[in-house]
C-alpha cells in the first residue's frame, strides 16, 4: 500500500471575523492549501470536511468548482478535523484515489459551548444539573484528577502561560499577547479550579490539508511530511468520567490512551521519538491530563515538568507551539486540522519564531465530545 503524504497546508487566522462567514474561511484555507501545494482545484479527486455551527463543509464546491468531485461532510465533535483527515488517509492508503483535500471551518457565538443532552444520547437529568455546561463538566473533570494526582492549580496556570507565550508567536492565533502567570491565577474564577484565562472561547477559523500517494506526489514533484500513523477510537465501557475523588472506581482505557497506542503502533516509534506535540487543550487541566493519555508522561508528573518547562520552546517536548485551543480559540470544524496545519510548518521548518530545531516527528491529538479521540503522527 501507498504511503500518505500531506503536500500543501493552508489557513485562515483564527479568532472574530465580522466580516467574513465561516464558509469566507473555509474556502480561504483551501485555496491557500492548494497555492502552497502549487495544485489547482481541478486536480482534487476528493474532498472530506466539517463545520459544526456554519453549514455543511460541502458548501466550499460552488465557491471552488463544480467538478464533480467526491466530498463526504464530516461530523465527529471537536474531532470533527481530525477524523476529516482519518477519513482522507483512508482513501489514499487504499489504493482509490491519489490526491485529495481535507478542510474544515467554523463560526461560534460568543460564550460557552452547551449542546442539548439529547445530541449525545444522554438523559435530560445530565444537563439539568449542569454539566452539558462546559466549562462545569471540565471543572469536576480536572478537580478529581489534581486530587488523585497530585497536582496544583499553579500548574493550570503555568499551561495557560505557555500558550499566550506561544500564541503571540504565531500569525494564525487569536490571542496574540502573552499574559502572566500571576494575571492568569487572579483572573476571575469560572469552574473552581479553572480561571478565565484557563479555556479557550469558541472562534471562527479554517484550515485545509492536501493529502497525496507517492506515486502523484514523484509523478507532479511534489513535496511534504508523511503520514506515519493516523486513529480514530471511541470510549469504552468503564471509561466515562467519574468526578468525585472519593470514589474507588476502576476506569477502563481512555479513547485518547486507545487512539494513541494505535497511532504509535501503525508508526512504529514511541512518545520518545515525538519531537513537537500539539494536543487538546480545550482548557489547561486538558492539556496536563493528555500529557499522560498520549504516553508522554506518568499522571502527577505534568507538576514537576511544567515547572521545569519541558513543554515551553527548548524544552523536551513543546507542546502546543501556536498556543493550542487556548491562545487560538476553538472552531469544531477547524480545530484539528489546526494542529496538523502546525506541526507540517514545524516539519518544514516554517514556523519563524517558535521553530523547533530539527523537528522531524510531529504529533498531534484531538477529543471529541461526548468520547472519542483522534491521533496523527507525521514525520518529515
Amino acid at each position: 500500500m501507498t504511503n500518505v503524504h500531506i503536500v500543501g497546508a493552508g489557513i485562515h487566522a483564527f479568532g472574530r471575523h465580522d466580516d467574513k462567514s465561516g464558509l469566507d474561511q473555509g474556502v480561504f484555507a483551501a485555496r491557500e492549501a492548494l497555492a502552497d501545494a502549487g495544485l489547482a482545484w481541478t486536480d482534487m479527486q476528493f474532498g472530506f470536511g466539517g463545520s459544526s455551527a456554519a453549514g455543511n463543509a460541502d458548501a466550499v464546491l460552488p465557491r471552488l468548482g463544480l467538478t464533480g468531485i467526491q466530498f463526504v461532510n464530516v461530523a465527529n465533535g471537536c474531532a470533527t478535523g481530525g477524523s476529516a483527515l482519518l477519513a482522507g488517509y483512508w482513501a489514499i492508503k487504499s489504493g482509490e484515489f491519489d490526491l485529495g483535500v481535507v478542510v474544515g471551518f467554523d463560526k461560534h457565538p460568543r460564550g460557552a459551548f452547551n449542546p442539548e443532552p439529547a445530541d449525545w444520547g444522554l438523559p435530560d437529568w445530565y444537563g439539568d444539573i449542569g454539566l452539558m455546561l462546559t466549562t462545569q463538566f471540565f471543572g469536576n473533570k480536572i478537580n478529581r484528577y489534581m486530587g488523585l494526582h497530585g497536582i496544583t492549580p499553579t500548574t493550570l496556570g503555568r499551561v495557560a502561560e505557555k500558550a499566550f507565550e506561544n500564541g503571540a508567536r504565531t500569525p494564525h492565533a487569536w490571542r496574540r499577547e502573552p499574559v502572566g502567570l500571576n494575571a492568569i491565577m487572579s483572573s476571575r474564577m469560572i469552574s473552581d479550579p479553572l480561571t478565565q484565562y484557563m479555556f479557550c472561547s469558541p472562534a471562527e477559523g479554517g484550515a485545509a490539508l492536501i493529502l497525496a500517494s507517492d506515486r502523484k506526489m514523484k509523478e507532479l514533484g511534489l513535496a511534504g511530511p508523511k503520514v506515519r500513523g493516523a486513529a480514530v477510537r471511541t470510549r469504552v465501557n468503564g471509561s466515562f468520567e467519574v468526578f468525585s475523588p472519593s470514589l474507588d472506581v476502576e476506569r477502563g482505557p481512555s479513547p485518547t490512551q486507545l487512539a494513541s497506542k494505535a497511532a504509535y503502533e501503525m508508526a512504529g516509534v514511541g512518545p520518545s521519538d515525538i519531537d513537537v506535540a500539539q494536543l487538546q487543550d480545550t482548557e489547561s487541566g486538558a492539556e496536563i491530563m493528555h500529557m499522560a493519555e498520549n504516553g508522554f508522561c506518568a499522571d502527577g508528573e505534568q507538576e514537576r515538568l511544567l515547572e521545569e518547562g519541558a513543554t515551553r520552546l527548548g524544552g523536551k517536548l513543546p507542546v502546543n507551539t501556536d498556543g493550542g485551543c487556548l491562545a487560538c480559540g476553538e472552531p469544531i470544524g477547524a480545530s484539528g486540522l489546526r494542529q496538523v496545519y502546525e506541526n507540517v510548518q514545524q516539519l518544514r521548518g516554517r514556523a519563524e519564531g517558535r521553530q523547533v530545531e530539527g523537528a522531524r516527528m510531529g504529533y498531534s491529538q484531538v477529543y471529541g465530545a461526548p468520547g472519542l479521540s483522534g491521533v496523527v503522527i507525521l514525520e518529515a
